[in-house]
């Protein structure tokens, strides 16, 4: 078996070479001023703000290969320093900054806030990337604009817009993509149109599909996954009198297939069952942007709703259907203020105000008949001030946040609440600055697991749980040099320090309907018992950690290296964060390598390297340690400036392995959540 994927892998490697020796025979014509091929731009945006400069990581796709071939959100976002993906299926794939899972992090999809929790991480981020322009990541909370719900940061997903893909002058355009992978004979063929009838309008449509059938480890066991699934993009804009910008959207992915009944559990002795995972996001945001410093107005409003549904024919012996729905609006002004408008403040001011709120609601239906139903509110109102005096900048900030909590996780009951912040930064050098941040960090309870709605008795509702509070904190030094080794080179460093404390930990416990199993006493609320629900952990966790950068780029060559650590401890046990998927929340230190060259204006060639240390979890069990390196090449003919062939080898040696950041238990594999093994992808772009 292994001997025939090998064959058939290096089949569609010739296949791919003789693809681009092909195309760069076929024809003597060229195209002047074709720009340069990049194979990544990971950088962290500059400008005068901290928190954006230091604190944040972008990944544009298109400039970073591995993020165009990409079917899994881990094929990108662990570029950035604190940053882990686990749940190797598309179904189950969980963000993690710093530790802490996206049930503590802020996820949006052009603004919308995707919000609950369905069955443990199933269908918690479902969003498929060839969908995406760029990802940016708020590596921990830094500012009290992330709002609630934000305890570990934040990842703000923006689709592509007409704008993106039109050229200069065009009025009409078309965007063809196939891509083909190997392992899991993985399938993609999408097309975007997209336009600008009028001056003032943009409209685009995208449609992608995405057929997988089961690939293998690097072992060769199966990972048991057979699926299709369909994207849809919608987006229209219209600029009215120069100030108003309006657009709206809609966009839906829609996976269909077998999975195993836990996907967490690619090998157990379950068979896979049918299962539907979907999220439908509306958008409608309007701009106001006159000729006034004090007035830069955005406004968002959205709603998502995300949805599992499974056959009858399931292990359980149920159909069941679990949704979540969250419903929001912000509004956000942005003021600037020089010291020559108003007399006797020093410096200058950047004011930015806003309000929002958001509602998220879950349902939870078996054999047609609904057994439960929760849902949540929250409002903020925030204040936060970069006040720049010369080389200096300070950042007060304040929020208040009014909570509703679920009625069946502690009784609905409302919690208020103030939060703040200050930041400041120093300019030491040219392009060189020091930084420290305190933010205060406060987070509801959230909606319980939508698949455990019950209105039974089972359900123990925690009147006493309180809120998660605590506190994040950063020290940081950020520097480019430029003019090395030649005139166009730039070498950015940056290091980062951090601290996180977590007082009231909230912690779900199931039935004790099981051996061994822990419940939660249905009257009293203690721990052992034949009730399910919330409770706060009696420890106190603290979660320290570092984070290492350096990009050096020239016309022709980029190299970037990190390392990021981040380690977890409770105040009584020293036990790191628990964790849905699995003992330790804690995933190791990483270090990145990624390498690129483009020879030419026409070939780019990069490399990818990424080594995990060993861990030991909670229970004195070790995670290994693994080495991954990816390969790839891009082709972009001057014969036909409208196409790009990819190839690109990832996992090259074949390396068994299971994230840190995925459930892993090294003594049962039928728990372990293993990677894909070698994986070759070619992709063919055509856009005109």
């Amino acid at each position: 078996m292994r001997e025939v994927k090998l064959a058939n892998q290096l089949t569609v490697l010739s296949m791919g070479v003789a693809a681009v020796l092909w195309s760069q025979a076929a024809s003597a014509a060229t195209v002047e001023n074709l720009p340069n091929t990049t194979l990544q731009t990971i950088t962290v945006t500059a400008n005068s703000s901290v928190r954006d400069n230091v604190q944040e990581g972008s990944v544009y796709i298109d400039d970073y290969t591995p993020a165009a071939q990409a079917s899994h959100l881990s094929d990108f976002l662990e570029v950035v320093p604190g940053v882990s993906v686990g749940g190797t299926s598309s179904v189950n794939q969980r963000i993690r900054v710093r530790g802490l899972d996206d049930t503590n992090l802020k996820v949006t999809i052009d603004g919308a806030r995707q919000e609950g929790a369905l069955f443990y991480h199933m269908g918690d981020v479902t969003i498929d990337p060839d969908l995406l322009k760029q990802a940016e990541v708020a590596v921990g909370n830094n500012s009290v604009t992330l709002g609630n719900d934000a305890i570990g940061g934040a990842v703000a997903f923006e689709t592509v817009d007409a704008a993106d893909l039109l050229k200069p002058g065009q009025k009409i355009g078309a965007k063809l993509h196939a891509g083909y992978g190997s392992n899991n004979d993985e399938l993609l063929t999408s097309a975007t149109v997209y336009g600008a009838p009028a001056e003032n309008v943009d409209l685009l449509a995208y449609y992608g599909k995405r057929d997988t059938s089961s690939g293998e480890d690097g072992a060769g066991r199966e990972l048991f996954e057979d699926s299709e699934s369909e994207n849809i993009l919608l987006k229209a804009g219209v600029s009215i009198l120069d100030d108003h910008r309006v657009g709206a959207s809609f966009s839906r992915t829609e996976k269909e297939g077998v999975f195993p009944f836990r996907p967490d559990f690619p090998s157990r002795t379950e068979p896979p069952i049918p299962q539907e995972v979907s999220r439908d996001t509306y958008t409608l945001d309007h701009t106001y942007n006159p000729v006034n410093p004090l007035i830069n107005v955005d406004t968002n409003v959205y709603q998502t709703e995300t949805q599992i549904l499974r056959d009858s024919d399931d292990v359980a012996g149920f159909e069941f259907d679990a949704q979540v729905k969250t419903t929001g609006a912000k509004v956000q002004n942005i003021s600037v203020i020089d010291s020559s408008i108003i007399e006797g403040i020093t410096g200058s001011h950047k004011l930015i105000t806003g309000v929002e709120h958001y509602k998220k609601e879950s349902d939870m239906s078996r054999d047609f008949v609904k057994s439960g139903s929760d849902e949540a509110t929250n409002t903020s109102v925030y204040l936060e001030d970069q006040w720049q005096i010369n080389k200096l900048t300070l950042t007060p900030g304040v929020r208040y946040d009014r909570y509703e909590s679920p009625e069946f996780v502690s009784g609905g009951k409302t919690y208020d609440n103030v939060v703040g912040a200050l930041a400041a930064s120093y300019e030491i050098a040219p392009r060189t600055q020091v930084f420290a941040s305190y933010t205060e960090l406060f987070n509801g309870p959230d909606l319980g697991q939508a698949v455990f709605n019950s209105n039974g008795d089972d359900i123990y509702v925690n009147n006493d749980l309180k809120p998660e509070e605590g506190y994040n904190s950063e020290v940081g030094i950020a520097t480019t040099l430029r003019d090395l080794t030649t005139a166009d080179d730039a070498l950015q460093l940056s290091a980062k320090y951090f601290q996180s404390n977590i007082e009231n930990y909230q912690q779900f416990m199931r039935t004790g309907n099981r051996p061994g199993r822990l419940g939660i006493d249905c009257e009293t609320g203690a721990i052992g018992g034949d009730c399910q629900g919330m409770y706060n952990s009696d420890e106190d966790y603290e979660i320290k950690g570092v984070e290492l950068a350096a990009n050096y780029t020239t016309s022709n060559f980029g190299m970037g290296l990190s390392y990021s650590r981040a380690r977890s401890e409770g105040s009584e046990t020293g036990n790191s964060i628990p964790s849905v998927s699995g003992s330790s929340a804690d995933s190791g230190d990483r270090y990145m390598v990624n390498l690129n060259y483009a020879p030419s204006d026409e070939v780019g060639l990069g490399w990818r390297s990424t080594y995990v240390a060993s861990i030991t979890d909670n229970n004195g069990d070790t995670k290994p340690n693994y080495d991954v390196h990816d390969v790839y090449m891009n082709y972009a003919p001057r014969q036909f400036d409208s196409i790009t062939a990819t190839v690109g080898i990832y996992n090259l040696f074949d390396e068994t392995y299971a994230s840190h950041s995925s459930r892993l238990n090294v003594s049962d594999d039928a728990a372990t959540d293993f990677e894909m093994g070698r994986n070759i992808k070619t992709s063919l772009t055509y856009q005109f």
